[in-house]
């Protein structure tokens, strides 16, 4: 399976086990975007895009004005397309490509749907995270067959970088000899 899908529980550390991921796989230039908690006096206000290069959008917001919406979050559908225009994942000259996620807010992008499906379609390498729950697309995603699900939990995490690491690795290489 060319793909690593990691999904959990909320707040688990799927994106500080990604990010982990990403620092030990520096030499081979993935690109990509992972997420921020964006946090006033302790509390949770929204979530700020971070893309490998150090660009940074704000995704969602509990202040924002956007008509969509997940939860209490307005969700910026439209900067965040920007954000993927800019990095034109599909178009990289990256052989690994880093998500972080691919959950509900994400998916009220058409754009973004299209794009994750044309970089798994792809010959290139995905890791991401993803919504343990939802339909649709996040299903659908789910139940690739070159996709390998991995359920991150407190138990595992701390183990799984180094499995995770050599599992992209040979994937990388594989698709070199293919």
């Amino acid at each position: 399976m060319r793909h690593v899908l990691l999904t959990g529980l909320p707040g688990v550390g799927k994106t500080t086990l990604i990010r982990a991921v990403a620092d030990c796989l520096t030499d081979v230039h993935p690109a990509g975007f992972y997420t921020e908690e964006i946090r006033a006096q302790g509390i949770r206000k929204g979530f700020r895009l971070v893309t490998l290069d150090g660009r940074q959008q704000i995704l969602s917001h509990v202040d924002g004005q956007e008509p969509y919406r997940v939860g209490r979050y307005r969700v910026d559908v439209a900067g965040f397309e920007r954000l993927l225009a800019e990095l034109d994942l599909s178009h990289a000259a990256a052989r690994l490509i880093i998500i972080d996620e691919i959950g509900k807010m994400e998916c009220l992008s058409k754009r973004f749907r299209d794009e994750v499906t044309a970089l798994l379609d792809s010959s290139r390498t995905v890791i991401a995270t993803i919504a343990l729950k939802g339909e649709g697309f996040i299903q659908q995603v789910k139940q690739r067959p070159d996709c390998r699900l991995v359920t991150v939990t407190g138990d595992n995490r701390e183990h799984l970088v180094d499995k995770l690491v050599a599992a992209v690795r040979e994937s990388l290489k594989a698709g070199q000899r293919g």
